[in-house]
């Protein structure tokens, strides 16, 4: 930009000397002005597009898949208790034996 500067000042400087060249007058002035002119922003590349459907299938995929996996959880709990349950029961049972057994033995 100072080579820009540096001809507009030379030509300003011969117009100033021959004041009956208008041309040169004006071409000094164009020369400052285009030396002085700051330069364009860079153009910033705008992105792509993105496929909204892809997003709402993959949402609507991500909420089936968290429903079978809660349904998943609560079915297991309902295994587990079922399981803790029969746990109790057969050692209630077996209680109940061994006193009716311990009983027998003490007659």
């Amino acid at each position: 930009m100072s080579d820009a500067l540096h001809k507009a000042e030379a030509a300003v400087r011969e117009a100033e000397t021959n004041t009956v060249d208008v041309a040169q007058i004006v071409a000094a002035v164009l020369a400052t002005q285009q030396a002085t002119k700051p330069a364009p922003p860079p153009l910033v590349p705008r992105p792509a597009a993105r496929p909204v459907g892809l997003y709402v299938a993959a949402g609507l995929g991500g909420a089936v898949a968290l429903t079978a996996l809660a349904m998943a959880a609560a079915l297991l709990a309902v295994a587990v208790a079922v399981g803790a349950v029969c746990a109790t029961v057969c050692l209630l049972v077996l209680r109940g034996m061994w006193q009716d057994m311990q009983a027998g033995r003490r007659r």
